[in-house]
């Protein structure tokens, strides 16, 4: 498999805890409110195909081999470690 790397799209961000809404409304009913973290030296995972379907991309666009279970927009690619990790949300609180 080859992830699709786009690094323009910097930094990836993931849900790292949840505040009280501290005045819920019409507009945002939610009780609880995302507090958004971004990962370091990260950038988008944009597309996974087979190797045999990957395309020509232009700079600075790349492909890099990956695992089987990476899914676009659900791991991102950390640009000092060059690996390809998944991106981990904070649970909701009950």
């Amino acid at each position: 498999m080859k992830a699709l790397i786009s690094p323009n799209e910097n930094p990836i961000y993931f849900t790292s805890g949840w505040i009280l809404n501290p005045s819920p409304s019409p507009s945002s009913p939610y009780k609880y409110l995302p507090e958004r973290s971004a990962y370091p030296n990260s950038c988008r995972v944009a597309e996974v195909v087979p190797d045999d379907q990957i395309f020509g991309v232009a700079e600075p666009l790349f492909w890099f081999d990956c695992a089987d279970n990476v899914v676009a927009d659900q791991f991102y690619f950390d640009t000092v470690n060059q690996t390809i990790n998944p991106i981990v949300n904070a649970p909701l609180p009950s």
